[in-house]
């Protein structure tokens, strides 16, 4: 155990874990610094985003072009780990580039925050009548901190007591409805639900009300947004669904409903069918310096909206037409956080023409709705895995330490056949022997 760690400089951090956790080697110490920027400035800007800084860990970005949204073509920025995610959103947009685009509509963008208090009294409608007659002082309590955002068009919508007494005794929240324009708005928001305790408390001290009869046990934000709603859909003519394979049309339009509509029915399915989605979806957060995880969560939690877990997608074929959509919350900011700090995030935005949050919203979901469409094309055509250890053959290899010329052989050899890791390895090592790859 260590005491004080936070208090270390970096360097003095460094090497307590290196002599504690890697027995002194200096080859540890050598991973780290050469993932430190050269640029001292730059460093210290990314050691301060978070705590007991030591380096800094790299993702690749790659970009998806060709999205036409709207009638807006944009080059996508997409940050992940996962090979054949980019390859599969671009192949995507340029599908759908020659049928029209993404047609997209923001529904609404409101936030949910709660004050969640107990209260032990017993006359219910006391209470409800006590929040009425002090529901404007929450609003001009917190003047002060909605000021700004009052001047973009946003602030608080509404402020609602709720009874959950049925779920925790004696348990009630101050539901609250929030307007944050082009920021994420957590800040916001926990600001304006804190300061709407202080009142609830200072009121009720001031009331005939038993002021120890109300504990406020905490003020927090929701990341279920079902409320801040994004739609984006694809259509075209049937006979316009050629895949490049010898299924017709008609028969991969069918055979593609029909594995959209398991994974609206089954859970086990639309749990890995959702999480494709979110492979698109996720990059793009990522990329612009949003919180992936609150999307995530949010976007899990609307997926169960009406009591079983299914499909972010849908599809429909009626009248000659193919039509695939999606609906998902997604909370975006484009102002805030590491917004204006990261560099490579103020990239991601100039690269989109700096969206502000609601067309950020339309690009992410356009781009999750693309990823879940070459997602299913492959399941339901050649099979996932020719696709994704196609990608994964350069990954392989890079183990490997292939040289480059060992590579463009090995790669040429698997052209026509799925790669796996064992054939790779095998392949690698008769190529690094001198012998000569059979077949193709």
């Amino acid at each position: 155990m260590i005491k004080g760690f936070s208090k270390l400089t970096k360097a003095a951090k460094i090497e307590w874990l290196i002599a504690n956790y890697f027995n002194g080697e200096g080859a540890a110490r050598e991973t780290l610094e050469n993932y430190w920027h050269s640029d001292a400035k730059l460093q210290k800007l990314h050691d301060e985003f978070i705590e007991n800084t030591i380096t800094n860990f790299y993702m690749p970005m790659g970009v998806a072009p060709n999205f036409l949204i709207n009638g807006k073509e944009y080059a996508v920025p997409m940050v992940t780990e996962e090979s054949s995610v980019v390859a599969a959103a671009a192949k995507s947009a340029s599908f759908w580039a020659s049928k029209g685009g993404f047609k997209a509509t923001v529904k609404s963008t409101t936030k949910v925050g709660h004050v969640h208090f107990m209260w032990k009294g017993e006359e219910k409608q006391a209470l409800a009548d006590f929040v009425q007659s002090i529901n404007d002082k929450f609003y001009t309590e917190t003047e002060g901190i909605t000021k700004n955002m009052r001047k973009r068009g946003g602030g608080i919508l509404s402020i609602d007591l709720v009874d959950k007494c049925e779920d925790v005794p004696h348990y009630y929240q101050l539901h609250a409805e929030f307007e944050t324009c082009d920021s994420m708005g957590a800040n916001f928001i926990n600001s304006c639900l804190e300061k709407f305790a202080d009142v609830l408390k200072a009121e009720i001290a001031n009331s005939a009300l038993n002021p120890n009869e109300v504990e406020v046990v905490m003020c927090i934000l929701s990341n279920y947004t079902p409320d801040c709603l994004v739609r984006v859909e694809v259509s075209c003519p049937i006979e316009q669904m050629v895949e490049g394979t010898d299924m017709s049309p008609q028969a991969f339009a069918e055979r593609f409903t029909t594995a959209v509509r398991i994974a609206e029915t089954q859970p086990y399915r639309a749990v890995t069918h959702n999480k494709g989605i979110m492979n698109g979806i996720d990059s793009v957060i990522l990329a612009t310096g949003n919180d992936f995880r609150a999307i995530e969560a949010g976007a899990h939690a609307y997926a169960s909206k009406d009591g079983q877990y299914t499909s972010l997608t849908h599809a429909d074929m009626s009248d000659g037409q193919f039509k695939f959509w999606i609906e998902v919350p997604l909370a975006l900011g484009t102002v805030g956080g590491i917004t204006g700090l990261h560099p490579m995030v103020k990239f991601a935005h100039q690269l989109m023409g700096n969206p502000n949050a609601a067309e950020l919203m339309m690009i992410s979901a356009a781009v999750g709705l693309a990823q879940n469409f070459s997602a299913l094309r492959s399941l339901t055509t050649t099979g996932i895995q020719q696709g994704h250890m196609k990608m994964h053959l350069l990954n392989i290899l890079n183990q490997l330490e292939a040289t480059e010329e060992e590579k463009k052989t090995i790669v040429q050899h698997f052209i026509k056949n799925t790669p796996h890791h064992a054939e790779v390895v095998e392949a690698f090592k008769k190529v690094r022997g001198g012998e000569v790859l059979g077949g193709a």
